[in-house]
């Protein structure tokens, strides 16, 4: 399932950008997508026109973001529990976005995954791209002694028990093959501010949410993860990543 297949090897430019708000990641996120369009567009025109290709280049961006919840292009603002007041009172930013999927919370403590992949170079399966997300983030809790796993109907990681816990939210958007947003690892995660919400419109009284610290009874390096995170990233897409 987690075979790559691509003519070449990609390589990824990744960037470290540490706590940030929201807002200037995503119009990062937008800025460098429209490199990466623009650069398969001219790609095809030279082409036809049979000159020489230029080297498409993708992105693998990590951070954490200052408080913020996000409501997807799917999703209802009915499952955001707080007002305009309530927002302001507690510090926290709000977005509606691009993405899929509903809303979520973005904190300190929790990693946050912004791939942004030309899928032509890879494979062109949304579907597929999003398991990929999922096993990444699988292999990362292994090594932490923690069985991650997937629930029919539902993306993202979960820790099936009583009651499943989701421990990595994902929702992705994609222009012409081109992927941005991604997913959110809840790492060190205050998990108070998801009652603020109901995180992903999951209204299930057998699902919850939860983090690596809560389930292993202790704070984790976030940078530790990251390099897990990249490692299991580069094995299974099969790119080359530049630092």
């Amino acid at each position: 399932m987690f075979e790559v297949i691509s003519k070449q090897m990609q390589k990824v430019y990744f960037q470290d950008l540490g706590r940030v708000r929201y807002k200037e990641t995503w119009d990062y996120q937008q800025a460098l997508l429209k490199e990466v369009i623009d650069r398969k567009l001219t790609n095809r025109k030279r082409k036809e026109s049979k000159e020489a290709l230029i080297e498409q280049k993708h992105h693998f961006l990590l951070c954490e973001h200052n408080p913020v919840y996000t409501l997807g292009k799917s999703g209802s603002i009915d499952h955001l529990l707080l007002d305009e007041k309530g927002l302001a009172d507690n510090g926290i930013e709000f977005f509606k976005i691009n993405r899929g999927g509903d809303i979520t919370y973005h904190g300190p403590g929790q990693v946050v995954g912004y791939p942004i992949l030309d899928l032509d170079c890879f494979f062109t399966d949304v579907h597929k791209y999003v398991r990929y997300i999922e096993e990444a983030v699988i292999r990362t809790l292994a090594e932490y002694g923690v069985e991650g796993d997937r629930i029919e109907g539902y993306t993202g990681v979960w820790l099936k028990g009583k009651p499943n816990r989701k421990i990595c939210a994902i929702g992705v958007h994609l222009s012409r093959w081109v992927t941005m947003h991604g997913f959110a690892f809840n790492v060190n995660t205050d998990l108070n501010y998801f009652n603020n919400i109901i995180p992903c419109g999951i209204e299930d009284k057998d699902k919850a949410v939860t983090s690596l610290a809560q389930e292993i009874g202790k704070t984790v390096d976030l940078n530790e993860i990251k390099i897990k995170l990249k490692h299991h990233f580069t094995d299974l897409f099969g790119f080359e990543l530049i630092e």
